[in-house]
Formats: C-alpha cells, structure tokens, sequence
C-alpha cells in the first residue's frame, strides 16, 4: 500500500458559466421547481431581480474537482471514494449567466484512516466568493 496518492497542497479548479440550461435540466432530473430557480416573472419582484441556480447544483459542481484531483491515481492499489462535503455554505446566489470557477485544496491527510480533506472555494466572475465547502475522500483497498 503507497503512503499516500496526495499531498497537502494538491490543488485543481473547475470554471463554467452556468446557464439557463444548465438549470432548467438540473431541475428537470431533481424535480426542484423552486421559483427561485424558474420562474422569471416571480424573481424580477423579489430582491434578487433574477433567476439563480441551486444551491446542490453548485454542490455538483464541486464533486467535478473532486474527480479531477483523484484522475492520476486511477492506478492506484486503493479506489478513492467521496465520504461527504462538510460545512457546506452557500454565501451569495449563483445566477444564471454567472462564470464559476471551483477551486479545490488538499489540506489533510490522515494515512492511518486512508482520507484526505480538502477545502472548496466557489467564486463568480466578479471574484466574490459564493460558496464553500470541506470535501472527505475515503481510498478504499482494492480486491
């Protein structure tokens, strides 16, 4: 078994301009027809003044760093698994037309548990940070 497939440090990002599209499907597979997310006419009367996208939408974006920081060790002796997103906080809307970039950060290693943790950092275009989140792998031995 290797020490370790990661370093504290390891880091990758993920940028994408959420669109309209991007939601409409997001909610078409998670039945989430939240008004917030699709219905124009009712957020141009609230404070926001446009559609925003979800709050798990973003999540999923996360998972994509996660699966880029773990694409070198494919193989490995151990198969790398998401355990869990922690302290998972959404700060100001992500809305529709909005650039992202997902920012992932290794910044624990415990070899004896086989997980790594790493800090996520969601920013919008106007670099305003949007999101956060501490994501836990498990590396699971292989057969």
């Amino acid at each position: 078994m290797t020490d370790f497939y990661l370093k504290i440090g390891d880091a990758t990002s993920f940028t994408k301009t959420v669109s309209e599209s991007d939601v409409y499907q997001f909610a078409g597979i998670t039945g989430d027809f939240s008004p917030n997310h699709v219905n124009k006419a009712y957020m141009e009367k609230s404070s926001y003044g446009r559609l925003m996208a979800h709050g798990a939408l973003i999540v999923g974006f996360m998972s994509t760093v996660s699966t880029q920081i773990i694409a070198h060790s494919r193989e490995a002796e151990e198969t790398p698994v998401s355990v869990g997103y922690d302290k998972v906080r959404f700060l100001k809307p992500v809305f529709l037309g909005d650039t992202i970039t997902v920012a992932y950060t290794v910044s624990e290693i415990d070899v004896v548990r086989r997980r790594s943790t790493a800090g996520i950092e969601v920013t919008n275009q106007n670099d305003e940070l949007v999101a956060v989140a501490s994501h836990i792998l498990q590396w699971v031995p292989n057969n």
